[in-house]
């Protein structure tokens, strides 16, 4: 049976176990590398550092739901015991880093959290010596390497799956249209990346200011940068939140037809749901977690504490899962940086996952498409790094 050892800061709501438990398994042996050696035969000490204590009530909600997944995640596990820690940051890079190093004063062979990425890289120089690793909730790659990896979802997953499935639909040619802040100049590159090993040519890239007036000036160069290459797709990094619903209605309207030119955003077009009732959305592709996989943590998680889970509280869960089911395969090795490295990777709550030597990750995603205002999935998330889609 799993085991969850007694735990320093008190829960909330307790987790109940679930008949319909997940299991989540490595499904190949860690080899030695950078880490800690544990005794698998007792209780695996694991810190959660998270951002409650900054004041932020939103911080407080984030914190509380990513300890409930991890606590989720311990009950649906069997035949491995974790004694699970959790430490608060603040929010703050310098108490980050004082929790820490004392969670591993306090025994811990393996650090989940922060989120924030500043945070997450003072944590992980903090333990650097101690040969512990780090596994940061953060998505930004720029953190990522040495002792510290991160879970959150890339751009680089996004764009790597949406070209490569573009180039299986016979697309020939994309624009790549980019916001000039820095999540634009980032989302240009993982996008560029992905077209410099594909079959689809980078047909030119167009930057924007993000103001209604920016986008409004970028239109007539994006339109004349798709002719002039004869592209026949355009990638937009526009959030839903931003630049995206004007684009929407403004390229069609400049005859940039989605009729003729397939739309592909590196975001989710999917939230919020009043997205899908835009006109210029209809039949644009973009990526999304394994939408049965995902749905059934969301169900797992209300039905057990009576509430939604926060949108990247799966990621807590993730890890544990990760350790968990790298422990139980006996090794001494299991958290090294090796073992967590393994090629196959792990079952996650959006679908596989594994991270990479260098700190990042890669996650299996589907490809969904709006089809009369609802989200239709034309693209199946692959069940294995061996499937499609890589």
């Amino acid at each position: 049976m799993f085991t969850v050892c007694k735990p320093v800061r008190k829960l909330a709501k307790s987790a109940a176990i679930l008949a319909t438990a997940a299991f989540l398994a490595a499904c190949e042996p860690g080899g030695l590398g950078g880490g800690p050696s544990i005794n698998t035969s007792k209780p695996v000490p694991v810190a959660l550092l998270v951002p409650a204590g900054s004041g932020n009530s939103g911080d407080a909600e984030l914190a509380r739901s990513l300890e409930n997944a991890a606590r989720l995640a311990m009950a649906d596990l069997q035949n491995v015991k974790i004694d699970l820690r959790v430490y608060d940051t603040r929010g703050s890079s310098n108490t980050a880093a004082t929790v820490a190093q004392q969670a591993v004063a306090d025994g811990a062979k393996i650090i989940i959290g922060p989120v924030y990425a500043q945070a997450a890289n003072s944590a992980g120089l903090s333990v650097l010596n101690n040969k512990v690793n780090v596994l940061s909730l953060s998505n930004n790659t720029s953190i990522a390497g040495g002792n510290v990896f991160v879970l959150g979802p890339t751009f680089q997953n996004t764009a790597n799956r949406l070209v490569n499935f573009a180039g299986s639909q016979g697309k020939t040619s994309m624009v790549i249209v980019h916001s000039n802040d820095a999540a634009g100049q980032l989302g240009q590159s993982a996008i560029a990346t992905a077209l410099a090993s594909s079959r689809v040519a980078n047909a030119g890239t167009v930057g924007y200011d993000r103001s209604q007036q920016g986008v409004i000036n970028s239109v007539p160069t994006i339109k004349a940068t798709v002719d002039a290459a004869g592209a026949d797709s355009v990638f937009l990094t526009a959030t839903t939140a931003g630049a995206l619903p004007l684009y929407s209605q403004l390229l069609p309207e400049a005859g940039v037809s989605p009729a003729t030119t397939q739309f592909l955003g590196l975001t989710r077009w999917d939230i919020p749901a009043q997205t899908l009732e835009l006109p210029g959305v209809q039949g644009g592709w973009f990526a999304l977690p394994d939408p049965a996989k995902a749905q059934a943590y969301r169900q797992r998680y209300n039905s057990t504490y009576g509430e939604a889970p926060h949108p990247i509280s799966g990621l807590a869960y993730d890890g544990i899962a990760a350790i968990a089911a790298l422990v139980s395969q006996g090794k001494s090795d299991a958290l090294t940086a090796s073992a967590l490295t393994q090629n196959a990777g792990f079952q996650g709550v959006g679908g596989i996952f594994r991270l990479r030597s260098d700190g990042t990750n890669e996650r299996g995603l589907a490809v969904a498409t709006i089809q009369n205002k609802q989200v239709v999935v034309i693209d199946s998330a692959p069940q294995s790094f061996s499937g499609a889609g890589f």
